[in-house]
C-alpha cells in the first residue's frame, strides 16, 4: 500500500531482497532464474541441526549432545591443567570420539552438528583418535609404543 493508503503501489515502496528477485520497471517480477545471489543472506541448517529434544524442553535439555562433549572437553581440559596430562588430554580425546559417535547415532543433535554428518563424523573421529593415540604414546612410560614413529623420529632428528 502507498502512503495515500489508495492501495496502488509506487517506486519508492517496493522493497528489493536480491538482485535476481528485484522487479522490472513495470513493476512485475523478474522472470525466475537459477542464479545465486550476489549476497548471501544466510546459510542452510546442516543436516541433524535440528534440536535434539522437543522445542518445550529447557535449552540445556534441547542441546544435550553439544553439552556432553563440551563437558568431557572442558573436565580434560581442567585435568591437564591440574597436571595430570595423560588422563587430561586422553579424555578430550575420548569427548571428541562421543561427539563423532553422537552425531552418527542421532538423527538429530542441535549444535553439535556442523557440517554435513559426514564430514562432522569424520572430523571428529579422526581429531580424537589423534589425540586418543597421542595421549597414550607420551613419554615418560608411554602406554602405547609403535617402533616405525621411534624409528622416524630418530631419523628425523638426527638424520
Amino acid at each position: 500500500m502507498s502512503a495515500d493508503g489508495n492501495g496502488e503501489e509506487g517506486a519508492e515502496d517496493i522493497t528489493v531482497r536480491d538482485a535476481v528477485s528485484a522487479p522490472d520497471a513495470e513493476g512485475r517480477p523478474r522472470r525466475v532464474t537459477r542464479r545465486f545471489p550476489l549476497f548471501t543472506r544466510d546459510t542452510a541448517r546442516p543436516e541433524g541441526g535440528g534440536r535434539a529434544a522437543s522445542g518445550d524442553a529447557p535449552a540445556p535439555a534441547r542441546q544435550w549432545p553439544v553439552i556432553t562433549v563440551l563437558g568431557l572437553v572442558g573436565l580434560g581440559l581442567l585435568l591437564t591443567a591440574l597436571d595430570t596430562f595423560r588422563l587430561g588430554t586422553l579424555l578430550v580425546g575420548v569427548g571428541l570420539l562421543a561427539g563423532a559417535f553422537l552425531r552418527w547415532l542421532l538423527p538429530g543433535v542441535g549444535m553439535l552438528a556442523v557440517r554435513s554428518r559426514f564430514t562432522d563424523i569424520v572430523t571428529y573421529g579422526a581429531l580424537g583418535l589423534a589425540i586418543v593415540l597421542l595421549a597414550m604414546m607420551v613419554q615418560p612410560n608411554p602406554w602405547l609404543v609403535i617402533p616405525f614413529l621411534k624409528d622416524t623420529l630418530h631419523f628425523t632428528v638426527s638424520g
